[in-house]
């Protein structure tokens, strides 16, 4: 019997870790993750700054007191760069602090070459001088590889120590916060919070540089395909243009922090903020029409790009409303309906079809398509099966003299999409979900989690897909993005920002239902909690204070514009 082979032992005072390609280590009980990691560590591989123990993420000091399985994280991981960039961003602040005690450092947004873009508002701009006394700072404190230290506070400790150091936006957002405790980070004997988990000490911060960048400056850190090198700073000048406009929006509205956001909400004057954030949309809209106008005897087509879920389709439909009024009748051509047939689909690096790449599309029918539409020709569209992956011939279409096209998709702004037609006779826009609110001046919401969450509501209803196919999906929209999206974004002659102040706060309560459906082991289970952590952070409100038109209905549901076409002064033939 089984039973007869099974004796009693003492406890080992050595524990096993089953790392994920099989290797076995054995250690001390209590060792850190870390410990084991500098065991395991090749050092021609990317640097391991977290990892995974049975199926939960933890930092390196994290103590294993049992036999486990472990997967190390590193810079090439989504989870191990944010826990660089957030310790990256903590060595800022500490060295910040100690050369300039009397202002006040703010991280605002990303940048897609791989930085964040910081302001001081008492020095702008931000010298040179002090710019290379703080980068020099930072690397002192690398070099003395200090260590990061974690303890965990009273919730009323940490808001005493906020008000003592009058840092007003971090206690606002304490007042919402879920728990009765929180966890601080100490370096040279400066401490604050951040949204996450961080590396042991300064010493594995050794990839970063400062660099001005109009009033302020960025700094530098590398991307996951790089996780030893800096990409070259490219300039982003309509990108940051963009960002300083929602930022005078959020200074207008009076909300420039996710804990002023809460108050808004529990004061009642949430309805207020809607509505302005929504007027600012319709105005930037109305602007973008009049320049429209303004160049129609030289604009023939618009080209509409950005990445998933930044609302190009409900954009694209309120801007067709927009140049109706301004007297200009819009037809909209459908990108989609020009894929080459799915045979001829290029292929990504791991051999799975690659629709987001350019040669996707057949560029040389759709010049055609184009340029005969504008010489006012009869042209058969074509119109693309997506169930059997072929091109069929679509409706005869002819346009009406001084009538544009309008033309949405993800390569909108790459010059090879349309390099038959004069560049000059072209109208670009870009659309992004650009989020500036933030959660304190140090801890920054990533634009990429809110059209994230943006997408796991929409594959929901429209597509029937789980949140954990939308998360296991997301990886490769966002490897497409950055091919094809990100590098050509200067290239628009306007860029619309889509992010909407309060809009956290109306998807939490949909959204949230669906995270917590991603079963526990799965490898969608960590962003899925990542994501639940973030929304705890905001109040929700009622779905019905959206206006029908809002580009949020496009992620929520119940859009008025969901039906809308523009048919009139389009000729659409049978034949």
């Amino acid at each position: 019997m089984m039973a007869d082979i099974i004796v009693e032992h003492k406890m080992r005072d050595t524990v096993e870790v089953i790392m994920s390609d099989g290797t076995v280590l054995s250690g001390p009980r209590h060792a850190s993750v870390g410990e084991f990691m500098r065991k395991y560590q090749d050092p021609h591989k990317p640097l391991i700054v977290g990892a995974i123990v049975n199926n939960d993420l933890r930092e390196l000091t994290f103590p294993i007191s049992a036999d486990a399985r472990v997967t190390p994280l590193d810079m090439t991981d989504s989870d191990g760069a944010r826990i660089y960039r957030r310790s990256l961003t903590f060595l800022l602040e500490v060295a910040f602090l100690e050369l300039f005690p009397e202002w006040t450092l703010t991280v605002d947004h990303s940048v897609s070459s791989g930085a964040y873009y910081c302001h001081v508002p008492e020095q702008e701009p931000f010298s040179k001088d002090h710019l290379v006394a703080l980068e020099n700072r930072m690397r002192e404190l690398v070099e003395e590889n200090s260590p990061l230290l974690k303890e965990k506070v009273s919730l009323e400790d940490a808001k005493a120590f906020f008000r003592k150091h009058r840092q007003d936006d971090k206690l606002r957002l304490l007042n919402y916060r879920i728990g009765n405790d929180l966890v601080l980070y100490t370096l040279h004997g400066k401490q604050d919070y951040h949204h996450g988990y961080m590396v042991p000490s300064t010493g594995y911060l050794k990839w970063f540089d400062l660099q001005l960048v109009d009033l302020g400056f960025v700094i530098r850190f590398p991307r996951r395909h790089a996780p030893d090198q800096l990409l070259p700073m490219t300039s982003y000048p309509q990108l940051l243009a963009a960002f300083r406009q929602y930022g005078g929006w959020l200074e207008t509205l009076g909300i420039q922090s996710v804990g002023a956001l809460n108050d808004a909400i529990r004061e009642g004057r949430i309805s207020e903020v809607i509505l302005v954030s929504e007027a600012l949309h319709t105005q930037q809209i109305s602007r973008i029409a009049n320049d429209i106008r303004k160049s129609k005897e030289e604009v023939r087509v618009i080209l509409i790009a950005g990445p998933s879920s930044s609302g190009k389709t409900t954009f694209s439909k309120r801007l067709m409303i927009q140049l109706l009024t301004e007297g200009i009748s819009p037809f909209a051509l459908e990108m989609d309906h020009y894929f080459v047939d799915r045979a001829d689909t290029p292929l990504d690096d791991e051999g799975n079809l690659d629709f987001e790449h350019l040669d996707a599309v057949n560029r040389a029918l759709l010049n055609d398509h184009v340029t005969r539409l504008i010489a006012g020709e009869k042209v058969q569209l074509r119109h693309y099966n997506f169930k059997t992956g072929i091109n069929e011939p679509g409706e005869y279409v002819q346009l009406v003299p001084g009538q544009m096209v309008i033309l949405e998709g993800i390569h909108g702004l790459n010059p090879k999409l349309l390099e038959d037609f004069p560049p000059e006779r072209t109208y670009r826009i870009y659309v992004s979900c650009l989020t500036q609110l933030n959660l304190d001046r140090h801890n920054r919401i990533s634009t990429t989690d809110t059209r994230e969450l943006r997408r796991i509501l929409r594959d929901a209803r429209d597509r029937g897909y789980s949140a954990q196919q939308t998360i296991g999906h997301w990886e490769m929209v966002r490897r497409g993005e950055k091919h094809h999206i990100f590098p050509y974004q200067e290239n628009a002659d306007v860029m619309f920002n889509s992010a909407l102040a309060y809009e956290l706060t109306a998807l939490k309560p949909l959204v949230e239902p669906l995270l917590r459906q991603v079963p526990y082991g799965s490898k969608e289970y960590i962003e899925a909690k990542r994501l639940l952590k973030f929304l705890q952070w905001f109040l929700p409100i009622e779905q019905n204070l959206i206006p029908d038109d809002s580009i949020l209905r496009e992620f929520i549901g119940d859009s008025i514009l969901t039906e809308f076409r523009v048919w009139q002064h389009t000729h659409l033939l049978d034949y």
